[in-house]
């Protein structure tokens, strides 16, 4: 078939609008190496400049990389989450300006979730660890929906190793679960960055989900070749929340469970520290009633530039005793 003139400069149009603007999700589209932003409508095409007397002219598009989505929560003063709140009772700051513009606000409480369990098989965590794969396979059972969520397994030491890939098969999860076996050094901020990288940053769904890491370890990292800040910086860039349970059971606060907790408030997490065994179970009950009880505002920020450098992200409530908790930041794109 031939096209007239005008014709095949708006397939041209379609066609390259198409392949370069990518949807807006309610936890964002990895575009153009910022998962913590979305393409916004403003395209602007260098064929408004070509000359229109040549039907092959290169049809130019510019995406403006400019659409922020957060999710967050918000407990009152006795760490209860509260699940009614509307816009009006939250202010937010991005690079310490206020948005340019609030594009969407509303609770989310029934995304897919994409689960990443990250489990320390090092030689430091034997005491507990046949009832932490016990626990952590009822928070599977009781947690997955078939053919709506997903979860991954890794074991990590000195090394992490694939125990299951993405799947919604609980079964297929549990025996990954229980055929890690203890041993060896720890290399924490390792596991985190790979599973990141490799799993979430690639991780390209057709519909919104909610992504997040559970780490069972004591947080104590020895074998390393990452280092905290890249760990963190990868989860950021992933848009993943990281959730972490202290394997520790002396009762003292040690160098670890600070890492735990460092990596779960950069990302809008939360650590837990389990004294009893039950107790660990309770942490992965609470860790689904969190994941089900979240808010996501989207919006456009103010004086932004598509730099690459990173730009924080501050949300409080408005109304006394409440606390928010969000991820603290986000990396630019770099065009």
């Amino acid at each position: 078939m031939k096209y007239t003139k005008p014709t095949f400069r708006f397939l041209s149009l379609l066609a390259a609008t198409f392949l370069w603007v990518a949807p807006s999700w309610g936890q964002s589209a990895y575009v153009s190496g910022a998962p913590s932003l979305s393409a916004s409508s403003t395209v602007n095409s260098a064929a408004e400049n070509t000359s229109t007397d040549d039907p092959q002219a290169i049809v130019t598009l510019h995406a403006r990389v400019n659409e922020v989505n957060v999710l967050f929560i918000a407990t009152d003063k006795h760490g209860k989450f509260v699940r009614d709140l509307s816009q009006s009772d939250f202010s937010i700051l991005d690079d310490h300006k206020p948005p340019q513009a609030i594009l969407n606000f509303r609770r989310e409480t029934d995304l897919p979730l994409h689960l990443g369990l990250l489990v320390d098989v090092s030689g430091s965590v034997d005491s507990r660890f046949d009832f932490e794969q016990t626990a952590a396979t009822s928070f599977l059972q009781h947690t997955l929906r078939k053919g709506f969520d997903k979860a991954f397994i890794v074991g990590f030491n000195s090394h992490s190793q694939m125990a299951q890939d993405f799947t919604d098969n609980v079964q297929l999860l549990s025996t990954g679960v229980h055929k890690l076996h203890d041993g060896g050094g720890t290399a924490l901020y390792d596991a985190v960055y790979h599973a990141c990288k490799e799993k979430f940053l690639k991780d390209r769904p057709d519909r919104p989900v909610r992504k997040a890491i559970i780490i069972v370890s004591d947080g104590e990292d020895n074998q390393s070749e990452i280092s905290k800040a890249q760990a963190i910086e990868m989860a950021q860039r992933s848009e993943v929340i990281i959730y972490a349970i202290s394997t520790d059971d002396s009762g003292l606060v040690l160098r670890g469970d600070k890492v735990l907790e460092q990596l779960a408030e950069a990302t809008g997490g939360r650590a837990f520290f389990p004294f009893k065994m039950k107790d660990i179970t309770h942490s992965f009950a609470a860790i689904e009633d969190e994941l089900r009880s979240q808010y996501v505002v989207s919006y456009k920020p103010a004086n932004f530039d598509a730099d690459g450098r990173y730009r924080s992200i501050e949300i409080s409530s408005l109304k006394k005793d409440l606390q928010v908790r969000a991820r603290k930041g986000y990396f630019a794109p770099q065009q």
